[in-house]
């Protein structure tokens, strides 16, 4: 399994971590994390934003009717570097670094409790493959990895783990 995510702590909180490296420009993935249409293809969540600090956001599940709509809040807004906002007590903090090649992205999910870690690992893994097909000019069909053994994976490696899984 490429790009795995890695347990660490931001700020003192615990949080899963991720580095991709594009091919791509700064300002292309910049628009695959702040455009809806773009957030569409990899994002588990349809997405609105008022893209400023303080602005809402918004996430909903049209392909599950059961899944209540939520709010966040945007926490930072630096185009085309930085990104953060709030998600269900979960903070997200996306950067953006050009590089001579194009650019890195670092994503990390600060997590609200420390079970969620293997959880949320597995399920960004899948999300940003398919954002890694996208910023490489292909539209994602889906992660072509179950879930399952990505999950067992994070958990074999000692990531912390315990929290309930949807849909479970």
């Amino acid at each position: 399994m490429h790009n795995r995510g890695t347990y660490t702590e931001f700020d003192g909180r615990p949080a899963v971590k991720f580095e991709r490296d594009y091919s791509c420009s700064a300002e292309r993935v910049w628009t695959a994390i702040t455009d809806p249409n773009e957030l569409a293809h990899w994002f588990p969540a349809t997405v609105e934003s008022e893209l400023r600090p303080g602005g809402t956001i918004s996430f909903s599940f049209p392909d599950e009717p059961d899944a209540a709509p939520t709010t966040g809040r945007v926490l930072l807004v630096d185009p085309p570097r930085r990104l953060a906002y709030t998600w269900e007590g979960d903070e997200l903090h996306f950067e953006i670094t050009p590089t001579p090649e194009g650019c890195t992205l670092t994503f990390v999910n600060v997590l609200a409790e420390r079970d969620t870690a293997a959880r949320n690992a597995a399920g960004w893994t899948l999300c940003l493959e398919m954002l890694d097909e996208l910023s490489a000019g292909t539209t994602p069909v889906g992660a072509e990895t179950p879930w399952q053994p990505v999950y067992e994976a994070y958990v074999a490696d000692g990531m912390p783990h315990g929290a309930a899984v949807p849909g479970q």
